[in-house]
């Protein structure tokens, strides 16, 4: 019996149809998000029980024996929420109290930890540093970070237990998102709709307009690298989810016009200005710890997994 929390979301929902492509256990979903107020994500997908929020802690206490991993991407991560009580208890007291019942029922633990704990990038994006050289640029960052620098003191822990620093994931299922959906997704519905694209202007003269960098990680590899992290078990810690290669905006967006088969047009558009102290210029996995680990390389890249990615929303699909 696997748990997955967030499930009716865009990561949670991909790793439910990732198990059940892969995985014979019974899948445990829950959400703060009922299948009422949100059926789309999970509608074609199989699950065992679905369980708000409040209703997991005592499906824990009387199924300990049974449950086999804890996947926690259940979360608020909307990267501009500004409410530091509502981070402090969704994003790092939920997940400190799953930690703790992982390590005492000696269950595994996979939770989402996130890009945005490295600010700026002035220190780097190693996932081999210690969490507290980094400094977050918004709240949600610390909220994650705050968790991250916890986690990593614990003298007990959960047998096996992975926090997984997602940088800029993109694919099917995030309709929902609105405003937090990637850029892949708004550029399909923009340009179908326009023929263009809006995309922010470089605020910094040592970066040209479109050549601001992320490191774009395609949802089919997150989801596959989280059963590889299940199966081998490597060690336990925190680890970078990217593909370890910056790509531009001209990069993205050039693939989806290609895709769309229509010529290329930008409509550059100024960054709001509570925005730009919060603007990372560039961002890139490192990724010698999950090579030294013996763990598989990425199998998309961004062109491959914008090809995948817009054939998918061309024929009306919503999740995976």
């Amino acid at each position: 019996m696997i748990i997955v929390t967030g499930a009716n979301g865009f990561i949670g929902s991909a790793i439910v149809w990732q198990l059940n492509e892969k995985r014979p256990e019974k899948v445990i979903a829950t959400d703060t998000l009922s299948l009422q107020e949100r059926p789309t994500p999970l509608e074609n997908r199989t699950v065992d029980q679905f369980l708000l929020k409040n209703e997991i802690w005592g499906f824990l206490k009387n199924n300990a024996a049974q449950i086999q991993w804890v996947i926690h991407m259940g979360a608020c991560s909307s990267t501009t929420e500004t409410d530091v009580a509502f981070l402090q208890e969704n994003n790092t007291e939920y997940t400190q109290k799953l930690f703790q019942w992982c390590t005492e029922n000696k269950t595994p633990f996979i939770y989402a930890s996130s890009a945005a704990v490295y600010g700026d990038g002035q220190n780097g994006f190693s996932d081999r540093d210690k969490p507290e050289n980094f400094e977050p640029l918004n709240p949600y960052g610390e909220s994650k970070a705050a968790f991250d620098r916890w986690a990593v003191k614990q003298e007990k822990a959960p047998p096996n237990w992975y926090g997984l620093r997602f940088f800029n994931v993109y694919g099917p299922g995030e309709e929902h998102k609105e405003s937090m959906a990637s850029v892949v997704f708004k550029a399909f519905h923009q340009i179908k709709k326009t023929g263009e694209l809006k995309l922010f202007r470089s605020h910094r003269p040592d970066y040209q307009d479109g050549e601001q960098e992320r490191d774009f990680v395609y949802v089919k590899d997150i989801t596959r690298w989280i059963l590889e992290l299940m199966e081998k078990k490597p060690e336990s810690g925190i680890y970078n989810m990217g593909f370890g290669q910056p790509r531009t905006w001209i990069d993205l967006a050039s693939a989806v016009f290609e895709n769309l088969e229509v010529p290329v047009k930008i409509d550059w558009i100024d960054m709001p200005s509570e925005v730009r102290d919060q603007y990372q210029y560039t961002t890139c996995a490192q990724t010698e710890k999950w090579k030294a680990n013996q763990l598989s390389a990425p199998q998309w890249s961004l062109e491959e997994g914008i090809k995948d990615y817009v054939s998918f929303l061309k024929s009306g699909k919503r999740y995976l």
